[in-house]
């Protein structure tokens, strides 16, 4: 997630795979898009090749909730005054920010059923 992002704008999108090379080989040979390995469980691809940012974590998507659903996630230039704004709004942090390579993030709702993640450097 090296691009320049916009504060408070949809930066990436993320799904479940339960078979990051079997998905990986999927995407190259259908859509030519390009990833980047994270490791046994996570590749991302490029917004060059499939039009926008985002990534596949190792999971079982049927056991992760909204998981058969892509993961949304918006950058922001201050985590912590996000984070902040969503509890003050009526949301709820689903996951706790944490760290990954190039950032942190954490998971919240909006209690309407949508799941959504922010992260930053």
């Amino acid at each position: 997630m090296s691009q320049p992002a916009q504060h408070h704008g949809i930066n990436y999108i993320e799904f479940t795979t339960s078979d990051i090379a079997l998905t990986k080989s999927f995407y190259e040979k259908v859509f030519s898009w390009n990833f980047q390995d994270y490791g046994p469980e996570y590749i991302s691809f490029d917004p060059a090749s499939a039009g926008v940012a985002g990534g596949f974590a190792k999971g079982d998507p049927r056991k992760v909730p909204h998981a058969t659903e892509p993961l949304v996630v918006i950058y922001s230039q201050d985590l912590k005054a996000t984070e902040s704004a969503v509890v003050a709004a009526g949301g709820t942090i689903t996951v706790p920010t944490f760290d990954f390579p190039g950032g942190r993030r954490f998971h919240f709702s909006d209690g309407q059923g949508n799941v959504l993640a922010v992260w930053s450097e």
